[in-house]
């Protein structure tokens, strides 16, 4: 059951991102599999990237890889020095901001045309 701590929080992102990241990498190899079919099936599969209503997808992905990868950090810090589960919430809300730091800048990147920002 959910008790609203931040490490709890962080265990069901943790979770939820690794399998979204999963079903990108099976889509992305289905989608290189598509050479074997020809350039044509190949470059007509690449162009659904190039629209502008999967920006949205593509920001929720690389978002979900740094949210992912900043987590298993934490969770290694943990692993190799216990001691730091004493710091573990202070550890957490600094990589919260770090990682709205990073993501407000690829947010301008990714969606900023969508939204008309560039």
């Amino acid at each position: 059951m959910y008790r609203g701590s931040p490490g709890m929080l962080a265990w069901v992102l943790h979770r939820i991102t690794g399998v979204a990241v999963l079903l990108f990498l099976f889509g992305h190899i289905i989608e290189t599999s598509m050479l074997g079919l020809g350039p044509d099936a190949y470059n007509r599969t690449i162009e659904i990237y190039r629209q502008a209503w999967f920006k949205p997808i593509e920001f929720l992905l690389v978002a979900a890889v740094l949210f992912h990868a900043g987590n298993g950090l934490i969770v290694m810090i943990l692993d190799f020095w216990p001691n730091a589960t004493r710091v573990y919430r202070r550890m957490f809300w600094i990589g919260a901001g770090v990682y709205i730091l990073v993501l407000l800048p690829v947010a301008y990147l990714i969606l900023g045309k969508v939204v008309g920002l560039r």
